[in-house]
């Protein structure tokens, strides 16, 4: 009985020993940065409408943005996707590309570094502010009465919104990178970048204005 107390004791002051770096470990795991290096701390949602629909705080604050999440299984589950990921999501397009999330990760981790040398700021602000200017706030739809067939300005939904954001930046940068010498990842940090000024060097600021122009003259 002596020996196997001797083990129990032994046992509690191992325990003992490794108490202060599980203690470490926590307080460390609180400080959730994106690839370890962005924070989310000082992002914020400039506009409004947008702040339920663009998720960069409390559960959508993640190391990677590769969840492996079910979004998709019930209606508007998807706007608690984190933004970076629906950014890293969009980029899986055309075919050949279909599930290459981890190559799409990578694609967006070398975008925010490149977005850094180039502004000086935290990546995901500057996705944030792009993703809030590229949305097209008015648009047009079409209908039809007894076979004509006419288009109605319609407001834009905030989750449509940036749902169009997201694939107007993804598109701008696979059509720039494609049969070009800079690679997707820069082409997608120019777009980004462009996008967050409001620039209309960007596509997404670009098709915006001119979706925004058709639903005007169809008031």
């Amino acid at each position: 009985t002596q020996s196997t107390w001797g083990f129990f004791a032994s046992r509690v002051s191992s325990l003992d020993r490794r108490a202060p770096v599980r203690e470490k470990m926590t307080q460390y795991a609180n400080d959730v940065k994106l690839f370890g290096k962005w924070t989310y701390d000082d992002v914020e949602v400039s506009d409004i409408s947008l702040t339920d629909y663009i998720a960069v705080k409390q559960k959508s604050a993640v190391f990677l943005p590769h969840t492996a999440g079910r979004y998709q299984t019930k209606r508007f589950r998807k706007a608690q996707c984190p933004i970076v990921e629906r950014l890293v999501n969009s980029l899986m397009r055309h075919g050949r590309n279909n599930g290459k999330k981890v190559k799409a990760v990578r694609i967006v981790k070398h975008c925010f570094e490149i977005i850094h040398l180039l502004t000086d700021r935290n990546p995901v602000q500057v996705l944030v502010e792009a993703v809030s200017n590229s949305g097209p706030r008015e648009d047009s739809t079409r209908i039809g009465t007894a076979g004509v067939v006419r288009r109605q300005a319609v407001d834009v939904s905030p989750l449509r919104r940036v749902n169009m954001a997201l694939w107007l930046i993804a598109t701008g940068a696979r059509e720039a990178a494609f049969r070009n010498i800079k690679t997707i990842a820069e082409c997608l940090a120019d777009e980004v970048v462009n996008a967050s000024k409001g620039s209309s060097h960007s596509y997404a600021i670009k098709k915006k204005d001119e979706i925004e122009r058709v639903a005007k003259a169809n008031r």
